[in-house]
Formats: C-alpha cells, structure tokens, sequence
C-alpha cells in the first residue's frame, strides 16, 4: 500500500486518542486507548508492516473528496465515479466518561448515487507492529486478540480471513448504508456483535451535536471566522479531556525531511505551549478548556525537581520520564529513520520554559480566573530558581543536539518570567524579593542588548557571538520586551524578511526557524520553513504596523494548510506538509495572529 502524502490526512477523535483518516479511505494511524499509547493502525510509519483499516471503492476512475461536517470534527470522505458517488462518514463518538460507546471508530458507508462496490481490509499491528495477535471471525464481525488488548471489529456484511486480518468486498445501493464500529473486546469469548444501524446512528446525531454546541462558545468574529473555528476544534481534538493536558501532535516520527533523521514522538505536553494554549483559547471564549489546562499546569508547579526546576515537558497524564527508544523493525514515512518512540529532549535545560509559564500564569490570572496563594508559592520559587541559573547555556526552543548555546530566545523568556513574576506580585499584593528580581530583571535587559545585538548584521542573533538570525526573536515585540517599532526591532525584521540566499529567513513568505546553511543544530538533512514562524512574522509585521503587509502574508499562509485546514509543523520545498500532524503550535500561532491582525485592520465597512 503507497504511503499518502502527509497533507491527505483528516483527522478524527475523542479527546482521548484520535485517527488519521486518509482521502483513499484508510485509516493510518490509531493508537489506543490513548494518544501516547503504541499504535494499533501505523500505516504512516511502515505501509507494509504497520496496519491500517481501509474502506475503498473498486473503480480506478474515482475521484476523492474530503470535508468535515459543518462545524464538527465529522470526517466525511466522498468518492465520485461514473458508476456512481459515494461517501464514508468517520467519527468517534464524544460520550459520557462511562459509556463505552465513547471509545470507538465509526464508519458509515453509503451509496448517495448508483451503485458502488467496496473492498474492506482491515490489519492491525499492534503495539506498533511487535506484537502477534490471532484473528477470530464471529457471526458479525471479527476479533483481534494479543497478550495485553483486544479489539472488535463489527460489521453490518460478511467478513472472511486474509493472513492475520479480514477483508470484505460488499455492494452499496442509493440509499442505503453500512456500518463498521472498532472497539475493545471485553473478554476474549466477547461475541463481537456489530453496532446496530439505529445506535450508529443515534452515536452520529449526538456527535455532530456535541461538536456545534462547543464551537458555538467561540467568540471570534472577525476576517478569518471558518479558519479560527476549524483551529479551535483541531486544538480540542488534541485535548486529553482526563487531565486537560493538550498534546503537540497526535502523531509521531512523521519527517521533517523525507528521508532524513529529524523524527520525533509529539504525543506529549510541552510547557513551552503553554503561553500560546492559553491565549489562545482566552481569546476566542474557551474559558473552561483554559481553566483544565491551567489546572494541568498547576500540578506540575506542585511537582517540581528537589533544586526547584522544571521539565521541559510532562506525559498527558503528568508522567515524567518520557525516554526515548528506537524502533528499528519500523521503514519509518517513505523511509525516513530512525523512528522514535518517546523523547529524550525531557532531560534538556531549556530556560525559556519559565518565561512561557508564568506568562501563561499571567494571562490566566488576568482574563481567566485569579491563581491561588498555594500556586503562588511554587511560581514564586520557580521565578528565584531563574535569578540563580538565568545565566547558564542551554539547548534552546528549537531543542538543539550539539551541545548548549548562550540563546537570545533564552534569556528573552528568563527576562519574561521575572517580569511576569513582578507583575504577578504587584497586581495580587503576593509576596516576593521584589528588588532581587528588578536588578536581575535589568540586568538580563542589558545583557540581551549589548550581547544578543550583533552590530555587523544590525539583527539579533540567534545566540551570543553568532551573526546567525533566529525566527524565535520574532517574539520579541510579542512579549513586550522591546517595541515593535523599536529600530533594533525593525532592522530585526527587515533582516529576517530577506531570502535566505540574501542571509534572511523567508522564502516566498514562509519563515524557516534558522538557516541551516549557518546553523549546526547537531543533525543530518534539510527541513521545511516553519508554520509557527510564519504566524509570528505576521504578528510582528502587525504590531509594527504594517497591517497591509502582515494580511498579505497572513493569507498566502492560508493556502498552505491542507484540503481540511489543517497544518503540520512544517511545509515543504514543493508545499507539501512535512513534520508531525496536525500540530498545535501551529493552529495556536494562526489563532494568535488572526486575533491580531483583525483588531489592527479594525472593523470592516
């Protein structure tokens, strides 16, 4: 089976795991019972070895569709051919915590014109393709049974065994509909009946309810409405709803290249998200998926190291230890190794981290709800543990592997937590060692400018004693560190918004993290501009005032997402999506940068 393009890709889900849906109707990837659990499906990172669930016609003269259900996250996938149209309908169910119907894959297929025939096949490979399972066909349906899970597959036709999966080939009239649910099996004699068509579809019906009643609290209203939206269900499809926690990506191992070695496990929480989740959410009226977050984020301040640091990243159920192992019996996407399963960048000094956190702390405190004194007294000591180790090399937001830098981005964001620490205190009265943090507060100020500036590039740079530029300074202005009209700033900008030949960063107005040709990251291969830098350019470009330039960039950046409006991390030299997918970063930045750039051009007519 060819692998898909990364960009072909729906996404479904429940808030507990979700699934790759692709336009030829294959489900890719599915790992079960939770995002960061092994795989069942794993198509994308071994097309023979990996397991998928495809529906599909049999005509080669079919033509694909794929859109989601107005304002849900109900997968539709169209097929069209001479013979006839037809469509798949792919969901999981969001039910109540106990209802067992919440953790499932649906899949109507229906005939909405003529007569269409379909070929099922379904193969799983569990625990990403290590683990032997047997293959039990019952009266309506099959079951997959390993040493540790068992899934059910029913369905509304016969299904027949083919090696250690089932197939089944089955005629759809106008009209008229099958259905296929994937779910645990209880017990190993479990019967494995097939979902009647009547609860398929009441489970259909209360979806697409769910999905508009919580889209219905957006508050955007501005340019970009339909791209908002479809972030913010995207950045809810990637909530862990038992703990708030919301995941980078679904995926893992999905190329930065095709072909290279920049593969990584997103299936986690990272810290650094935690300023954009919150904002994000804060504006566009998602109180109550901020307030889980911050409850997320506030038992890490209660679990910090015993010196009083924190790590860069947690598990969605708060784990720690995330270590990183490589599955080498696994091709990886069009052969793209090694493929990774945790991420060992857990254990890396990453100093922005604070500034990112007590900001997102800020931001809760003042459009949310007030933080407590309890949760006061960790963020207080987190802020003193930046005054004792501001100064340290790490290795930096883009989680370098050759070794810590003195970063700019660094320090801007130890400078960050201190002043949100001061602000904090200030608008709360809390106690704090106010003069100890305002002298090195300063003290971070002036260093960043006498050693972060590089005179010679009239930029800064991407760490001390380097003439590299870095799209992470974007945030600069964001942060009101400096202004965005600042001249350091706007030769900054006018910097990074050359080409990369010319020593810039953009390329037909996408924004690579760094230049690779400058920079030596401690990896092999090349990699695709960056979604995220992009939607920062945009914001920069907003607050400096050069509205008219930002939207045109905004909206060319538009383009890129894929047929359903979702981003990867990354896009590539051809437009095509690289990286892990879809990603929060990103639809996080678009989110951002909509709200921005909307308010700037004011209101229309």
């Amino acid at each position: 089976m060819p692998y898909q393009p990364i960009e072909n890709y729906g996404l479904i889900g429940n808030m507990r795991t979700s699934a790759l849906v692709g336009v030829d109707g294959s489900i890719d990837w599915f790992c079960f019972p939770h995002f960061d659990s092994p795989s069942v499906f794993g198509a994308v990172l071994d097309d023979r070895k990996g397991g998928w669930f495809k529906i599909e016609t049999s005509k080669n003269t079919v033509k694909h569709k794929q859109f989601y259900w107005p304002d849900t996250n109900v997968l539709v996938t169209r097929f069209l051919s001479k013979e006839g149209v037809g469509q798949i309908i792919d969901f999981m169910p969001v039910a109540p915590k106990d209802a067992e119907a919440g953790h499932c894959i649906i899949r109507h297929v229906q005939a909405i014109r003529g007569s269409l025939n379909f070929r099922l096949e379904c193969f799983p490979a569990f625990n990403y393709a290590q683990d032997t399972h047997t293959t039990t066909l019952t009266r309506d349906g099959a079951r997959f049974d390993t040493e540790g899970l068992s899934m059910c597959l029913g369905a509304t036709v016969p299904l027949r065994r083919e090696g250690n999966g089932v197939v089944a080939e089955f005629a759809v009239q106008e009209g008229h509909k099958e259905s296929f649910s994937f779910q645990e099996s209880g017990r190993n004699d479990d019967p494995c009946a097939a979902m009647s068509r009547d609860l398929a579809e009441t489970l259909f019906r209360q979806t697409v309810d769910y999905w508009r009643q919580w889209l219905a609290q957006c508050t955007y209203r501005g340019r970009w409405r339909e791209v908002v939206q479809r972030s913010a269900l995207t950045l809810k499809l990637l909530t862990f709803e038992p703990t708030g926690a919301i995941i980078a990506a679904p995926t893992c191992n999905l190329p930065e290249a095709v072909g290279g070695q920049r593969n990584w496990d997103y299936r986690y929480t990272w810290i650094r998200d935690a300023a954009f989740t919150l904002y994000g959410l804060l504006r566009i009226g998602f109180t109550k998926e901020a307030g889980h977050f911050m409850q997320w984020l506030e038992a890490r301040c209660h679990e910090l190291h015993p010196d009083g640091s924190l790590q860069i990243m947690y598990g969605i159920d708060g784990r720690h230890v995330l270590r990183e192992t490589t599955l080498s019996h696994l091709d990886g996407y069009r052969g793209s190794r090694p493929v990774r399963v945790g991420n060992d960048a857990y254990n890396q000094l990453q100093l922005d981290i604070y500034g990112e956190l007590l900001d997102s702390v800020y931001l809760y405190n003042k459009y949310g709800a007030p933080i407590s004194y309890d949760l006061w007294r960790h963020l207080r000591r987190l802020v003193n543990w930046v005054c004792d180790n501001w100064m340290r090399p790490d290795e930096g937001v883009w989680e370098v592997r050759s070794g810590p830098q003195h970063f700019l981005y660094s320090k801007l964001m130890c400078w960050v937590a201190i002043d949100r620490g001061l602000r904090l205190a200030d608008r709360r009265s809390f106690p704090a060692d106010r003069d100890r943090w305002l002298k090195i507060r300063d003290e971070i100020y002036e260093e960043i400018m006498a050693k972060g500036w590089n005179e010679t590039r009239r930029a800064f740079v991407q760490h001390y004693g380097s003439a590299t530029l870095d799209a992470a300074n974007l945030m600069m202005p964001l942060v009101f560190f400096v202004s965005p009209t600042d001249p350091r700033m706007i030769h900054t900008l006018q910097a990074i918004n050359q080409a990369p030949e010319k020593g810039g960063l953009v390329a037909n107005a996408l924004v690579y993290r760094y230049n690779l040709r400058e920079t030596k990251d401690g990896l092999d291969g090349e990699e695709g501009t960056f979604n995220i830098c992009t939607f920062w350019l945009v914001e920069a470009l907003t607050r400096a005032g050069r509205t008219d330039e930002a939207r045109l960039m905004f909206e060319q950046m538009l383009g890129y997402a894929n047929h359903l409006g979702l981003y990867a991390e990354e896009t590539g030299q051809h437009g095509e999506s690289l990286g892990n997918f879809p990603q929060a970063f990103t639809h996080l930045g678009l989110i951002s940068a909509a709200f921005n750039l909307d308010r700037a051009l004011g209101h229309r007519g």
